[in-house]
């Protein structure tokens, strides 16, 4: 009996608590052109960060991907006599993409 009391105090006063501490928000005004203002604003230093930043650390990572499964398809074909393609070509094929994602990515997105 005593556990029901301890969870239906925790209960209540968890409810209570959530009750007390939040607060209702209600706009006013035009909050659809202000996120639009904001966006038009913050578009350039995304744009310039994204490609400064992001690109280049998973173009690097890629890079590093790519040339560590190349080491260890060349290790398996030593071993084995058969070179698996399969991994080092998606491998590839993503970093093609990443590297030249800059120049079209922001057409697609309409910035």
């Amino acid at each position: 009996m005593k556990m029901k009391h301890k969870w239906l105090w925790i209960v209540v006063m968890t409810l209570c608590l959530s009750f007390a501490l939040t607060a209702t928000a209600y706009a006013t005004g035009d909050v659809a052109g202000a996120v639009e203002k904001t966006w038009t604003d913050a578009s350039g230093q995304i744009k310039t960060v994204v490609n400064k930043v992001v690109f280049p650390c998973i173009d690097l990572i890629l890079a590093v991907f790519f040339f560590g499964k190349m080491g260890l398809a060349y290790f398996d074909y030593r071993k084995h006599g058969q070179f698996e393609w399969t991994g080092p070509a998606i491998l590839f094929a993503c970093l093609v993409f990443s590297l030249t994602a800059p120049t079209y990515i922001w057409a697609i997105i309409g910035i």
